[in-house]
């Protein structure tokens, strides 16, 4: 058996800027990492320097990032770093994720519109009649708080969920988990999910909240996303089928339809997603890959173009690395990268077509700089070969040799 384990950190949304392709999506001069550290006039993420973070970015933008003195790093692991680019037609959470596990999308998405009505009538017909509803509210792109607040109550009080989209490939559902009903919003979203298959939409997603008026409407940890498959499979499921363990932390899972995944386990936030996937790597077994999504910085932070607590929700996943570090075996390898950006200083609140950082460190890594990547294909092709399965039919490897 194969006496090595993996650990994929996956920062959604932390990207560091200079993509080459920027201007096609409207994002020139995007730079999340950058324009959170110059705005905030530095951070404080010692380990993450320690790592090379700093240098993959400005690697990626040619500019020095402006994050100020740092304390000594509690990690002293070697690493290898650089940055990545996106060769996937989007700059979406599917397609961010597909593609480092050795699947890009090189085909067009479905969108809907943003202004109102967003959605196709039929389709909304069709939707209404299986699921027995009198109607749906919202139907254009919003921000999933700002619609919650502006039509929780009228939700409530009508019985009829909310529906919006994003800049992103998305059918997005809200609703209430009492008054309307968890399992309720699931079967909808089932029959979402069905119907709009002609429209190569990449998820629906559950979005379910309590409260009872405007001002005190949360989200839960109740979220659950329906994914298309990935296009071809992918190194989890090369992994998965060798007699590996694939365990996802957080959504991860939705986000491949459960393709390569051996076990699941549901966390939310930053804390409880940093004490799953140590609690998850300490025990993951040889041949375990342990892979979790930190949805905060993109949803939280990024989305809602908050700055300030972005800075600190680095900073914290920053202060927990030295945990990991001291429970690694010695075979052990952990990666740090992102699927885009979500520039908080930029305009709108949409994605940001980025480079993202890659980052490898182990007690037996041979410290590089491994330069600019021309996929983000080439981290599923180094776990592979570092695993000793066929390689992939896109990436190419940066595993020491």
């Amino acid at each position: 058996m194969c006496a090595k384990r993996v650990i994929i950190l996956m920062l959604d949304s932390v990207g560091i800027g200079g993509a080459e392709d920027a201007a096609k999506f409207g994002d020139q001069d995007a730079d999340t990492l950058g324009h959170i550290a110059a705005v905030n006039n530095g951070l404080h993420i010692p380990n993450l320097v320690a790592l090379g973070l700093d240098k993959a970015a400005q690697a990626s933008t040619g500019r020095e990032l402006l994050l100020g003195v740092q304390d000594s790093p509690r990690l002293s692991l070697p690493s290898k770093y650089g940055f990545m680019r996106e060769i996937s037609h989007g700059k979406d959470t599917s397609s961010g994720h597909w593609e480092m596990a050795g699947a890009p999308v090189q085909f067009e998405w479905g969108y809907f519109p943003p202004q109102a009505p967003s959605f196709p009538a039929g389709l909304i017909e069709k939707i209404c009649a299986e699921a027995d509803l009198p109607g749906i509210l919202g139907n254009k792109a919003a921000s999933g708080t700002v619609i919650i607040e502006e039509l929780g109550e009228e939700h409530i009080q009508t019985g009829k969920p909310i529906c919006y989209t994003s800049a992103d490939s998305v059918f997005q559902i809200a609703a209430h988990e009492e008054h309307f009903g968890l399992d309720r919003l699931y079967k909808l979203c089932e029959i979402a999910f069905k119907h709009l298959k002609p429209y190569n939409i990449a998820r629906v997603i559950a979005r379910p909240f309590v409260g009872e008026k405007k001002g005190e409407f949360t989200r839960t940890k109740n979220r659950h996303d329906y994914s298309v498959k990935p296009p071809q499979p992918t190194v989890l499921d090369r992994i998965k089928n060798a007699g590996g363990q694939v365990i996802s932390v957080g959504k991860i899972s939705d986000i491949f339809a459960g393709q390569g995944i051996t076990k699941a386990v549901k966390a939310s936030g930053l804390k409880e997603l940093w004490d799953v996937t140590l609690q998850e790597a300490k025990a993951a077994p040889d041949f375990g890959l342990v892979f979790t999504n930190f949805v905060d910085f993109d949803m939280v932070y990024g989305h809602r173009r908050d700055v300030k607590g972005y800075a600190q929700g680095l900073e914290y996943f920053d202060s927990r690395l030295p945990e990991l570090a001291d429970q690694l075996q010695d075979d052990d390898l952990v990666f740090i990268t992102a699927d885009h950006g979500c520039d908080p200083t930029y305009k709108g609140t949409d994605h940001t077509r980025e480079h993202v950082p890659i980052i490898m460190f182990g007690k037996q890594v041979k410290p590089e700089f491994i330069s600019g990547r021309n996929t983000y294909a080439d981290l599923g092709q180094t776990i592979a070969d570092y695993f000793n399965l066929p390689p992939l039919s896109v990436g190419t490897s940066f595993l020491d040799k």
